[in-house]
């Protein structure tokens, strides 16, 4: 940003300074006391005097195996939540063994473990939560595709250790639309994908009344390229997409609304990304309450979870990376989020050493019990500047909801490519600023340091091959009639109108693979087309 262009990432112009005219006109309307409609100073009237945010660090690397040991550690270092990273081929729907069908999709297991754990078959979700208290530790999971397949695993194990199912606690990503927008990791075409997202959130309202069964990201949109306002526009709108779709099938507003859940990104711009978080409750209460009519104040109340943004670390002294990630982290407190996970300093660089994930842990602790910023509830409301940029973010906002509904709704808008695009352009705006030296890194294009060494977390060298006997001993040894039965079950369910998660819980049961359910499923769906 040049000295002569005052103005958050998102290209808002910011005044030199800011008075009460700024506020808005009615303080119940717009702000409210914390705890009380429209929430934009929070949904829990005591805040974090209560209970402190979740503390839930991203793990999964490798094996299963690999994977529990991390879980463990962190538990055993003050981590409150476990959230689990997949590896590509699961991403994918693909087992780890997986040949690949032509020259085109190369084999799965050359990215085993890459960026997540392999998880192809109930086998190892066995292994991944092994020796874990599942009734009394919150579970994330960040999977999209396969998601119903996934979380079908992860009830069956409960299962069979003898969990109840309304005593779980967790989130299941879930959200497709997202990864027609940005991640680009769709397995079925748009509509039976949403077909899919509602057949979860009806199980988890029956069955899991404790899981979030959809986790709506503004993060891999933001990540992606897109501004604080796109993400805030696109990530809530998809939300209210997945409202509609829940009640074309007949489901109440009131059961359906709690359910759902945000997950957002924290970036650099420390007050732009507050007020991103005031704008979002503000916004989803007023459309729960005024359009579609929600009676329950649980159904007006926007629930988050932040992730300090991956995409502003750099290789280049990453011990810059501990401010960013310190900041980012301190935007998402003061802007009231239930769960954070902070990044670890080496993450531009490999999957995170343990010592660099403890130190990403004991940054949300010193914030939590050494800042202060926890003993009072939003202590920025009354800032004239953080109430005139949430009232200017708001209504940037709602230009793009606008413009989505011109073009026919957010489906019509995905299917066309609309937020695609839109968030390529900004992203190349973003780097483009940055190559011209207006928006300054500090060491990467001003300040310059010289790139650190890379810091590397070795894998088990004999993960992969583990992995592999597991898989090839599994179909050796399971019953493979029950297997093809479940199958052709799943199969028909598909073809027809019912839940599919109880077909799927089946299969996983029977211990059908990750691939060899993905498969049944495109049979009868389809496959989706990447976009070029």
């Amino acid at each position: 940003m040049s000295s002569e262009k005052f103005e958050t990432l998102s290209g808002i112009p910011l005044e030199t300074y800011y008075s009460p005219k700024k506020r808005g006109k009615n303080y119940k309307i717009n702000l409210g006391n914390p705890g009380e409609y429209p929430y934009t100073r929070g949904i829990h009237k005591t805040g974090y005097r209560g209970k402190l945010w979740t503390m839930r660090q991203f793990a999964g690397f490798g094996t299963a195996e690999e994977t529990n040991g991390r879980f463990k550690y962190l538990l055993s270092e003050g981590q409150t939540g476990l959230s689990t990273a997949f590896d590509l081929p699961t991403l994918y729907g693909r087992d780890t063994d997986d040949p690949g069908r032509d020259a085109t999709e190369p084999p799965a297991w050359p990215d085993f473990g890459e960026g997540g754990v392999a998880c192809s078959s109930l086998l190892d979700m066995e292994a991944l939560f092994k020796d874990i208290p599942l009734e009394d530790v919150s579970v994330s999971m960040t999977i999209n595709g396969p998601a119903s397949i996934i979380w079908a695993m992860f009830l069956a194990n409960s299962d069979n250790r003898g969990f109840e199912r309304k005593n779980l606690r967790g989130t299941l990503q879930n959200d497709i639309l997202k990864e027609f927008h940005a991640q680009n990791e769709q397995l079925f075409p748009l509509r039976p994908s949403m077909r899919l997202v509602a057949d979860t959130i009806g199980f988890a309202i029956k069955e899991v009344p404790l899981f979030n069964p959809v986790s709506v990201s503004g993060y891999h949109i933001r990540e992606k390229g897109s501004t604080a306002v796109q993400e805030l526009a696109f990530t809530l709108s998809d939300g209210f997409a997945y409202l509609d779709e829940c009640l074309t099938r007949g489901m109440d507003i009131d059961e359906v609304a709690p359910r759902l859940s945000f997950f957002f990104n924290s970036h650099n711009d420390f007050f732009e990304e507050i007020c991103k978080f005031r704008a979002a409750r503000r916004i989803w209460a007023k459309e729960l309450k005024e359009k579609y009519g929600a009676k329950q104040e649980r159904s007006w109340k926007l629930k988050f979870h932040t992730q300090t943004a991956g995409c502003s670390l750099y290789q280049n002294r990453i011990a810059n990376n501990e401010v960013r990630i310190t900041l980012q982290a301190l935007a998402a407190v003061l802007g009231g989020t239930q769960s954070l996970h902070t990044d670890a300093i080496d993450e531009a660089e490999s999957l995170p050493t343990q010592e660099a994930v403890k130190k990403a842990l004991r940054t949300q602790q010193i914030i939590a019990y050494e800042s202060g910023v926890a003993k009072t509830v939003d202590p920025l409301g009354g800032s004239y500047f953080i109430e005139g940029l949430t009232n200017h973010m708001e209504q940037e906002a709602r230009k793009y909801f606008e413009e989505i509904e011109k073009i026919g709704g957010v489906i019509a808008a995905a299917e066309e490519g609309y937020q695609k695009y839109v968030i390529e352009e900004a992203g190349f705006e973003y780097e483009m600023a940055k190559d011209r030296g207006d928006l300054v890194i500090v060491g990467v294009n001003k300040f310059l340091d010289p790139r650190d060494a890379p810091t590397v977390r070795n894998k088990d060298p004999q993960g992969l091959s583990r992995q592999l006997d597991r898989l090839k001993n599994l179909r050796a040894n399971r019953n493979n009639d029950e297997v093809l039965k479940s199958l052709a079950k799943l199969k028909d369910v598909c073809q027809g109108h019912e839940n599919v998660m109880p077909a799927l819980v089946d299969a996983a049961k029977a211990y059908a693979t990750l691939g060899e359910m993905t498969n049944k499923m495109k049979e009868v769906f389809g496959e989706a087309q990447r976009p070029t």
